[in-house]
């Protein structure tokens, strides 16, 4: 990027906050905090009204920059992310992503618009097979209520339990993994902070009520607590590269970190705080598996493969019992 370029990228960002960092700018573009300082400058001598704040920011006074164009790539880019919400997000924040494509879409010219007409007949996103379905309004008012400080009412459903539990709790933020978005936040009921699936809530209520956000953890700070207070094991198997290629994309939900080629078979290693889990998933690749490490995922998979025997040996023996009986 050139200069000219960042200079303008740099105007555009400050119109986005009321305050940003020096720092926050020099990781965007990847620049020194010394060439943020000297482009906030150059800004500045061309009239541009940055204050600054020492210890908070910059931030514009009074200035606000006049529609600038989309270039064809910052469209696609768009384009390819309005076809994952399509797929991953309640009707709510479709429909309003829809209504914001639109209004980009008339602003470019017309060949960049046509250009995007032709590329979108040719991306799609699979609609994911295991997604619950919930109510088309849970992420627009959770999104509202995150940043407004807002507590909310769950009435939530607990799987383990199979039981439905009313909790009042204050959002942190939303986090997608495993297939499912989840609201993060503390809860009042039990004092702690906790992790909904936003598929097993039931009804949501915003109470309009305020809480005071610097009393909680931030959603980041949250996440590397969890990093800390779940310590993960280091998993290694090897299996055949014929069977290895069927683990496709599955095996980053388990915590994969890197294969090693050995040849006509290969060492997988993950890092998971569920050494059960894995099992359970490995279990499916029979013996093609070997497990290296650690002893304990070994004992858990000979357990599970004993309590399969014993299952079918049982069910065979008992239809072998009931033909006996029938001749």
């Amino acid at each position: 990027m050139n200069r000219l370029d960042r200079l303008t990228a740099i105007l555009i960002h400050l119109q986005t906050k009321r305050v940003v960092r020096a720092q926050e700018l020099a990781n965007r573009f990847k620049i020194s905090l010394r060439t943020v300082y000297r482009d906030v400058r150059s800004l500045e001598e061309a009239g541009v009204p940055v204050g600054a704040e020492a210890g908070l920011g910059y931030f514009l006074t009074d200035y606000h920059l006049p529609p600038v164009m989309f270039s064809t790539a910052e469209a696609s880019a768009l384009l390819l992310g309005g076809k994952l919400i399509d797929q991953w997000a309640d009707e709510s924040v479709r429909t309003e992503f829809e209504s914001a494509l639109f209004k980009i879409k008339s602003v470019l010219k017309k060949v960049d618009q046509e250009y995007l007409d032709n590329l979108d007949a040719h991306i799609n996103v699979a609609k994911p097979r295991f997604l619950q379905p919930y109510s088309d309004e849970l992420l627009s008012h959770i999104q509202h209520a995150i940043a407004q400080n807002h507590v909310l009412e769950l009435q939530y459903h607990s799987l383990y339990k199979d039981a439905e539990t009313q909790r009042e709790v204050e959002p942190v933020g939303l986090y997608h993994y495993r297939m499912s978005w989840h609201l993060i936040a503390f809860c009042r009921t039990r004092q702690d902070y906790r992790d909904f699936r936003i598929d097993r809530i039931r009804q949501l209520t915003d109470t309009q009520q305020r809480f005071t956000r610097r009393e909680r953890l931030s959603l980041q700070e949250y996440l590397d607590r969890l990093g800390v207070e779940m310590p993960v094991t280091d998993v290694a198997v090897t299996l055949p590269k014929s069977i290895s290629r069927h683990m496709l994309g599955e095996k980053y939900s388990y915590g994969f970190q890197r294969e090693d080629d050995l040849g006509d078979s290969v060492r997988v290693h993950f890092q998971t705080p569920y050494v059960e889990g894995i099992a359970r998933w490995l279990l499916m690749f029979g013996s093609s598996v070997t497990i290296e490490q650690p002893d304990t995922l070994r004992s858990i998979m000979r357990q599970l493969a004993n309590e399969i025997q014993a299952h079918y040996g049982m069910s065979e023996r008992a239809v072998a019992k009931s033909e006996s009986v029938k001749e």
